[in-house]
């Protein structure tokens, strides 16, 4: 009796487990930008942030990488896809579903990078508050984490420089 109690236990214990796989969503704004164009590139700054932000990432074990179609936020998260041997998955923030992504990229861990005034949204669509406002022009280190566990959702902000 007493092993068949404890293959019940162990059985209810790896289900629930298995239910609540742990996903974690790191998202970024688009570092620093020259300002001298409709489709700019990152500026010196901006490619020494793109490098600081793959060396914070590196100790990540990433799963997937999602970037807006943008010289930008592409060049900010090149550096990292290439370290992690990652594709970068486009995407576009007017389009998203929410609950399709969520259950698309269970128990990952994944980038997101966009920007100013997306990356706040999409955060407050994950977490469903509306806490988060767009992030100042002059704001580029803002790094969000969402960490999902079953329906329990926790959320920061770190102000990086």
């Amino acid at each position: 009796m007493k092993k068949y109690l404890w293959l019940v236990a162990f059985f209810v214990l790896q289900v629930s487990f298995a239910q609540n796989k742990v996903t974690t969503y790191y998202f970024i704004r688009h570092a620093e930008k020259v300002d001298d164009s409709k489709i700019p590139n990152l500026s010196e700054m901006g490619t020494e942030r793109a490098k600081i932000w793959n060396e914070l990432f590196s100790n990540i074990n990433l799963d997937a990488i999602y970037a807006t179609d943008y010289n930008r936020t592409l060049q900010t998260v090149t550096p990292t896809a290439l370290s992690q041997k990652l594709s970068i998955t486009k995407y576009n923030p007017k389009m998203i579903d929410i609950e399709s992504f969520k259950k698309e990229n269970l128990g990952k861990k994944v980038l997101i990078v966009g920007h100013s005034n997306t990356i706040p949204n999409f955060v407050n669509q994950m977490i469903e508050q509306n806490i988060y406002t767009d992030i100042p022009d002059n704001t580029f280190g803002n790094l969000y984490i969402v960490t999902i566990v079953g329906e329990a959702i926790n959320y920061q902000l770190l102000k990086l420089r």
